[in-house]
């Protein structure tokens, strides 16, 4: 499995790996129908958050001492190990902050359940918490790995042009990158519409 710590068009890092988001299995059959509702309305979430937490959640499976993260040869290694190390900072305590308050709502959503109709609030809450949980072992076990970063120069160019705010050139290079690396809609993780695009849209 390869993993990638890239700057999106916003100028944010975002972590993702090359193995698409995958629906979590319901627990029993019993539960199938909300359990997949469910699921349907947590695959709403922009994909670059699903992406982002899945590969941090196998992160969890990694067997080896090191994991092998691509990114882009423009950043120095002593550099990018440093915002790599604030990264895994900054989603640990976003993740205990998250996982405290939604433990907070779980009991008031569990209430929801005998109410008519096809009540699906806790069933979501419960897979939004079971993927921020994963989430939150695999940044515990990618801390203890040691880090391969490797430099790619097409992923430079990427963030070159980023910062260039050359949008021209999005297509071509997302479309380049997914034929390297046999990435997939890295355009939902990398480039996502702005809020102003998707005002029009509407």
């Amino acid at each position: 499995m390869t993993f990638f710590f890239v700057r999106d068009a916003r100028q944010k890092y975002r972590f993702f790996s090359t193995e698409p988001v995958r629906p979590i299995e319901a627990p029993t059959p019993r539960w199938r129908k909300l359990w997949d509702k469910a699921k349907s309305k947590l695959l709403l979430l922009p994909q670059r958050t699903l992406r982002q937490e899945q590969a941090l959640a196998r992160a969890v499976s990694l067997k080896d001492p090191a994991v092998e993260i691509f990114h882009a040869d423009r950043t120095e290694e002593k550099k990018i190990r440093f915002r790599f190390f604030l990264f895994l900072q900054r989603q640990r305590t976003r993740h205990v902050l998250l996982l405290a308050g939604e433990a907070l709502l779980l009991p008031f959503s569990a209430l929801t359940m005998p109410l008519p109709g096809p009540n699906v609030f806790f069933y979501v809450l419960a897979l939004i918490m079971i993927t921020q949980w994963q989430a939150l072992r695999g940044l515990n076990r990618l801390g203890r790995l040691e880090h391969e970063f490797r430099p790619s120069a097409l992923l430079s160019e990427w963030e070159e042009a980023v910062k260039a705010h050359a949008e021209d050139r999005f297509p071509d290079l997302l479309e380049r990158i997914e034929l390297e690396f046999g990435l997939t809609a890295l355009r939902k993780v990398l480039w996502p519409p702005s809020k102003k695009t998707r005002r029009r849209a509407d």
